[in-house]
């Protein structure tokens, strides 16, 4: 068994799919806009795990992407090589972050508003 796809709810997925394509850098994996439909993928890696945008049009699911932002947690964490680098990347890019990026026993994380309802956390062990 291994992980095939996974989502997070997000406000808008077709505006979510132009800032994880082209902010982050993911690669489509799917987009089927008639349908609201996209995912995307990590860049480069043909057997990556699917990241569903997954429109929060559910009470609970608009209930739940709320909770966590209001309550400044991230929904997902992305690994990185360099947080660092990473966060200076993003930042150049008009990504707004939490904070500088911190270290803890797990490594170096930082966490930014992806602009669609959620807060991302990057890692780097």
């Amino acid at each position: 068994m291994r992980l095939k796809m996974c989502s997070i709810h997000v406000q808008d997925p077709q505006a979510a799919h132009s800032f994880y394509t082209q902010t982050l850098g993911f690669e489509t994996l799917m987009a089927m806009p008639e349908h609201n439909l996209f995912i995307v993928k990590d860049p480069g890696d043909a057997g990556s795990v699917g990241l569903l945008l997954e429109p929060s049009d559910h009470p609970v699911a608009a209930a739940y992407m709320k909770g966590l932002h209001d309550a400044g947690l991230a929904a997902i964490v992305f690994g990185v090589p360099d947080v660092r680098a990473e966060y200076q990347r993003l930042t150049d890019a008009g990504v707004r972050f939490q904070g500088e990026p911190s270290e803890d026993p797990s490594g170096t994380s930082a966490v930014f508003d992806d602009g669609c309802g959620n807060y991302i956390q990057l890692h780097q062990d």
